[in-house]
């Protein structure tokens, strides 16, 4: 924990988890990571995921630590470690199985995306040329998590599905990683009506200088601090964070196992597209997290103020960290709808 008791939190993470990835976390003075455990992966294969996370727990605890809500980020943050909040960059875990929610919170589980990079049981993603909107079974996820103290994460997810989820959700929703459509297009990034519907249920969205976010390649700092103000103007102070979605030490192959799963043979949007590229350098300002503090730098000289930086690099997280992650005390979904 930083000595005038703040918190710094990147709000997604999804690297190839290692020992030296978890000493550059620390080396960049983040307190605190939403990390990825599933991508693609069925209920049963998540259950091996969640076996190597608890070994690399064991196996690390003098650098990270397991949190479930923002009182055990605190705590884990003044031991001078990690807090790793485990997360899902798709539903696909629960498959069609409204249950499995509570099982995977029993687990860990604190942060899901409702969809990735296709359309699922809950609704459709941002590369869908037709978004149908929140499924049914969507929404009782949603209400599910509501009632648990688990984050809905709406990053790769389409636009009205995103604002069904945001209307749907009794609690703030987040978007842990993309930027502003306006400023960077691209499938994956948010429009300012998104923007403005999440900040209004008193939701954040974390800034991201994935490559893939920014233009198709890497950008300054002062262009990536540019961005940020935009969303600050837009949306307040209050409402924006940081998600870098960094990716680090994975292959080619990984790679297309992260866009593609086993769903498509075929490059996800088409040869022409970036994304039909391999893993695109990052910028000279964040190439590993361990320059965490060149953002918070970047940040001071764009004229935020230091409550502001506070705020922006993990201050606005945390509040959403503890009043997201604690149950609801309300009846669950499933008997509400049967008693109505």
């Amino acid at each position: 924990m930083n000595a005038n008791n703040r918190l710094v939190v990147d709000a997604l993470q999804s690297s190839n988890f290692t020992r030296e990835r978890f000493l550059e976390i620390r080396a960049g003075g983040i307190d605190c990571i939403h990390a990825t455990v599933v991508i693609w992966e069925d209920a049963r294969t998540t259950l091996d995921l969640l076996g190597t996370w608890n070994r690399l727990f064991r196996e690390n605890d003098d650098v990270i630590a397991m949190a479930r809500n923002g009182q055990e980020i605190r705590e884990v943050a003044a031991t001078g470690r990690v807090a790793v909040v485990l997360g899902f960059q798709n539903a696909s875990a629960f498959e069609d199985d409204l249950d499995l929610v509570e099982v995977f919170f029993d687990l860990g589980i604190r942060v899901v995306q409702l969809t990735y990079n296709i359309q699922n049981h809950a609704g459709a993603s941002c590369y869908e040329t037709e978004d149908a909107g929140l499924t049914r079974f969507g929404g009782y996820v949603v209400g599910e998590m509501n009632r648990l103290g688990m984050l809905v994460d709406l990053s790769h997810v389409g636009e009205r599905t995103s604002l069904d989820a945001i209307e749907r959700s009794a609690r703030p929703v987040t978007i842990t990683h993309a930027n502003p459509a306006a400023v960077w297009p691209h499938p994956r990034n948010k429009s300012d009506e998104v923007l403005r519907e999440l900040a209004a249920r008193g939701g954040v969205l974390g800034v991201a200088p994935y490559a893939h976010l920014t233009g198709g390649g890497p950008v300054s700092l002062e262009e990536w601090t540019s961005m940020v103000a935009y969303a600050v103007d837009l949306i307040g102070v209050d409402h924006v964070g940081i998600g870098s979605d960094a990716s680090h030490g994975w292959d080619d192959e990984k790679l297309q196992w992260i866009r593609k799963g086993r769903w498509s043979h075929e490059t996800q949007l088409g040869p022409a597209s970036p994304d039909a590229q391999g893993w695109l350098p990052w910028p000279d300002f964040f190439k590993t997290p361990a320059m965490f503090p060149t953002i918070e730098q970047g940040l001071r000289d764009k004229g935020f103020t230091d409550v502001e930086v506070d705020k922006l690099v993990g201050g606005n997280w945390m509040r959403i960290f503890d009043e997201g992650l604690t149950p609801s005390g309300s009846a669950p979904a499933r008997l509400a709808k049967a008693s109505a």
